[in-house]
């Protein structure tokens, strides 16, 4: 019976006169999201919607959930497409798609009709009408409710009629790409690919560095990194994933600074190291999963002390949000059960006893002046070795 899904978006509307550009944003993110579907669809805009077409069988199941990974998709629509072959024949449609729709028929409904092409013999107002007497006439055991009713029943007048009672709901946000370009430090832990996930909500594309510590850190580490991606990949397409070899220079860090800073040093190295590779790849800021008082390095702070060695922004979507809420998206978006895997990576194999909570720039500077005689070095070869994954 369904052949079409109509696309509602919701934040794209009020866009104004440079609306079309994130539709044609959300009808590329469609496609790609759909090409590896079974069946053949067309994905189009037609008088301020835009519309998924069936071309070939296809999988309902597949093809709702892939569209429930775009972002800018507020509701996805099954639609049944007819013909304008007069008011007697649409109501004919109508009753067979409520027959096959709804299987209990003690229910109450509302027909809402939209005219979009003006030269159709009703108006709206007695399309609803009209339409809503086929409807009791049919199935005399439902009533009409305008205020709360269990089945709103869309007719959408156009070249063909449209008819839909179902909104599928959708992710929300943003086309990715209609944001600029980020870099995410990706780690094997639970929240940066939720990070991720909630910027790429908001149209941003993303890549990723992460930074691998053999032999310290495992292959099966690193592969469950690209397995983290692979999963975000699914709502913001492909990831270009940075790996860096940060073994010696986290050892130099070791070795030269007060243990109880270390983390603070290293995660100072890490975004220096992070913002070349994002101004290589035409990055407009970083991206973290760093949540107040999380952890030692997460206070405010040592988020200010991170900061310092910073020129382009670094946003932190979870920046206030709790534990719980954070695991609660890990889950949603299915990357959860593999940031628990037990195999660690660098963050947390060099951890202090007692790490310092608040620490003080000019104490971390005057501590980094260790590092002078090799550590401009050890990041120029760190950038060299670099190996660069697309996952997707």
């Amino acid at each position: 019976m369904f052949t079409s899904f109509l696309i509602k978006y919701a934040e794209i509307g009020v866009k104004g006169k440079n609306r079309y550009l994130f539709e044609d944003a959300l009808v590329r993110q469609i496609r790609h999201a759909l090409h590896k579907c079974d069946g053949t669809f067309q994905v189009h805009k037609s008088q301020g919607r835009i519309y998924v077409d069936a071309l070939s069988a296809f999988d309902f199941d597949e093809t709702v959930e892939r569209l429930q990974t775009v972002f800018g998709i507020s509701g996805i629509c099954p639609v049944m497409t007819v013909e304008d072959q007069g008011f007697e024949q649409l109501g004919k449609d109508v009753i067979s798609y409520m027959a096959e729709t709804y299987g209990d028929k003690k229910l109450t409904f509302k027909v809402a009709a939209r005219r979009a092409r003006k030269n159709y013999p009703m108006d709206s107002m007695e399309i609803n009408m009209e339409m809503g007497g086929v409807i009791l006439d049919a199935f005399p055991e439902m009533r009409v409710d305008v205020h709360d009713p269990d089945v709103y029943l869309h007719i959408e007048i156009r070249e063909k009629i449209h008819i839909y009672s179902t909104i599928i709901p959708g992710l929300g946000g943003m086309p990715v790409g209609t944001g600029g370009k980020g870099m995410l430090l990706l780690s094997g832990g639970i929240d940066s690919p939720a990070a991720g996930y909630m910027i790429a909500k908001r149209g941003v594309k993303i890549d990723a560095v992460y930074f691998h510590a053999p032999p310290y850190t495992s292959e099966r580490a690193k592969q469950k990194v690209i397995d983290l991606a692979k999963q975000l990949s699914r709502y913001t397409g492909p990831v270009y994933l940075h790996v860096i070899n940060f073994t010696d220079i986290q050892l130099y860090i070791y070795d030269k600074c007060p243990h109880d800073e270390l983390t603070i040093i290293m995660r100072r190295y890490m975004m220096r190291i992070a913002e070349l590779i994002a101004e290589e790849t035409e990055c407009l800021g970083l991206i973290t999963g760093e949540s107040i008082g999380q952890v030692a390095s997460q206070t405010m702070h040592s988020l200010a002390v991170t900061n310092e060695v910073c020129t382009l922004p670094v946003y932190r979507p979870l920046i206030g949000m709790d534990k719980q809420e954070i695991v609660e998206i890990a889950e949603k978006i299915g990357t959860y059960e593999t940031s628990i895997l037990p195999y660690e990576d660098c963050c947390t194999i060099f951890v202090a006893k007692h790490p310092v909570t608040k620490p003080n720039a000019g104490v971390i500077r005057r501590h980094e002046q260790n590092l002078k005689d090799k550590i401009e070095e050890l990041v120029k070869t760190a950038l060299e070795t670099k190996e660069l994954i697309v996952v997707e």
